[in-house]
């Protein structure tokens, strides 16, 4: 997490431009500056208010610009806001704007951020990240969602057109890290009322990034060409960026390594061989983000996840280590934590399933069901519903095998992205794979997810663990606070942590500028470029 500290009555972030990434001594540009990646599926949504995938999030971030950006170690950098400053209690901060435009030559105003984050809030809007402005501790933001209040109460206010004021119900210490996520974009008024939904075809969106959309032929690709009206556009070499959607990785590598693609996820098992083979291509760094499988325990989930017991046993048996050592091979870490082990100042709680070994897993499994009444003799049997992608195929695989000697039975349930998120986000699932990637760098992204207001698709809810995460958002040590909490995880097993990510993919080696530090693997495009081969 990036602390701006106070050591007076205001603290100030320094004006200084954030000019895009420029070549290092002796390389050669390419003439022709076009970038290709891989997508594993369509993207659902640009609407900033409305998009909730890391795809989308891609995307978006050469589309529009927020307050503040990321650098290529994931600290917090000037975007629309040059300078800030705030209070000396915390709650209120000033932004200073930059001369900006919008991609139709309008200036970027204050305005246009209170309307944007108003938009959020507003319960007509139906944003699935409306509680994200819940987290950045926003005055009024819960009572707005909730319905109780307008939106135009919320505590965003604009100045005038270059000073936006900013105020929290309590001293937020990651609040600035939270700017350069999606949901905090700003948006056109009247473009947005003009077209209604229809605002983000290629056609009528009007963005504030570095990218303009030349077109978008969903599930197929997505085409980004260079801003002119972009503050730092004489800064940005890439021409044209191309995202390409291939729901095969494997189809993926192939394309890769036919030179159609210039970055693509490497398949499971795969990273040693091509490490090998490649080294100059094949990469592995911690990536922010945790997967797991989640269980539905709603009312319309499945009577037998009610009991603790089969949740735990659950969770005890998948053999993470068989997962990231044979499976994926890719520099993956076992999950025992929904917080991703690389997150700044987490500390796991100690004891748990963690330090035990698997043959004490399994038999402590094994009791626990049959405590609950179930065995070989009489299964358990639940459906494990995952999105299209060979990777969550394998691992779905492994862990029917890992739970049938036990007494668990699983039925594998393959849908496309849009339907699987649909039926996490309206509980009509048993088990789901999902994961969840920080949206800033700091334990909170991950364990708000469980609060029983927070994403939380299986909806499971624990008052001790809600308090412990209202209690975080204003105390200074937050270390035993976020440890009880996962430590409460542990104990009721709302789902099974199953690894940690790392980014693993083949990168052309001409591309230059994509962060390699940066935890959330937050990119820039207007920061990439091509040399010559």
């Amino acid at each position: 997490m990036t602390r701006f500290l106070a050591s007076t009555a205001l603290a100030a972030l320094l004006a200084f431009p954030a000019h895009a990434v420029q070549p290092a001594e002796g390389e050669t540009l390419a003439e022709n500056q076009t970038y290709t990646y891989w997508l594993l599926d369509a993207i659902k949504s640009l609407d900033p208010a409305k998009n909730t995938d890391v795809e989308g999030s891609d995307a978006l971030r050469q589309l529009f610009e927020g307050l503040l950006i990321e650098d290529a170690q994931g600290n917090m950098i000037p975007g629309v806001a040059e300078s800030h400053e705030v209070s000396e209690d915390g709650l209120t901060y000033t932004f200073h704007l930059r001369d900006a435009n919008w991609s139709n030559g309008d200036p970027v105003t204050a305005g246009d951020f209170v309307y944007a984050w108003q938009r959020v809030v507003k319960p007509e809007t139906a944003s699935e990240y409306a509680w994200y402005m819940e987290l950045m501790n926003i005055a009024n933001a819960s009572e707005i969602i909730a319905g109780e209040m307008e939106p135009d109460q919320l505590g965003v206010r604009a100045i005038d057109d270059k000073t936006l004021e900013v105020t929290l119900t309590e001293p937020t210490p990651y609040f600035l890290s939270t700017l350069s996520h999606t949901t905090a974009y700003p948006v056109p008024q009247s473009v947005v009322e003009e077209h209604g939904d229809a605002w983000v075809q290629p056609e009528n969106i009007v963005g504030n990034g570095a990218y303009t959309l030349a077109s978008h032929n969903l599930g197929v690709d997505i085409v980004f060409e260079k801003n002119p009206e972009y503050w730092d556009a004489d800064n940005v070499i890439m021409q044209t960026v191309r995202g390409v959607t291939v729901n095969d990785n494997n189809v993926a590598l192939t394309r890769y390594q036919a030179g159609e693609l210039d970055r693509v996820q490497i398949p499971a098992g795969q990273y040693p061989r091509l490490e090998q083979e490649s080294p100059e291509e094949a990469t592995s760094v911690p990536y922010g983000c945790s997967y797991a499988y989640i269980f539905n325990l709603s009312e319309k989930g499945p009577e037998v996840l009610k009991d603790n017991r089969v949740r735990e046993a659950m969770a005890l048996s998948l053999n993470r280590d068989v997962i990231v050592d044979q499976i994926l091979q890719g520099g993956q870490e076992p999950a025992y934590t929904w917080v991703h082990w690389a997150i700044n100042g987490f500390a796991a709680p100690e004891g748990g399933m963690a330090e035990m070994t698997q043959e004490e897993r399994n038999e402590r499994a094994r009791e626990l069901l049959a405590e609950a009444g179930y065995g070989p003799d009489n299964p358990v049997r639940l459906s494990l519903q995952y999105n299209t992608d060979e990777n969550h195929r394998l691992l779905a695989i492994a862990a029917q095998q890992f739970w049938r000697p036990l007494g668990i039975e699983i039925e594998l349930n393959n849908v496309e992205w849009k339907v699987h998120t649909d039926r996490l986000q309206n509980q009509d699932f048993e088990v789901a794979r999902y994961a969840w990637c920080a949206d800033y760098n700091e334990a909170s992204t991950f364990l708000d997810w469980f609060r029983t207001d927070g994403y939380n698709s299986g909806k499971w809810s624990n008052e001790e663990y809600d308090q412990l995460l209202a209690q975080a958002a204003t105390a200074d040590d937050t270390t035993p606070i976020y440890q009880r909490a996962e430590a409460i995880l542990d104990e009721e097993n709302p789902a099974v942590f199953v690894y940690h990510y790392a980014k693993v993919d083949m990168i052309n080696p001409a591309i230059k500028g994509l962060p390699r530090e940066n935890l959330r693997n937050t990119w820039y495009a207007k920061d990439i470029y091509r040399t010559a081969e």
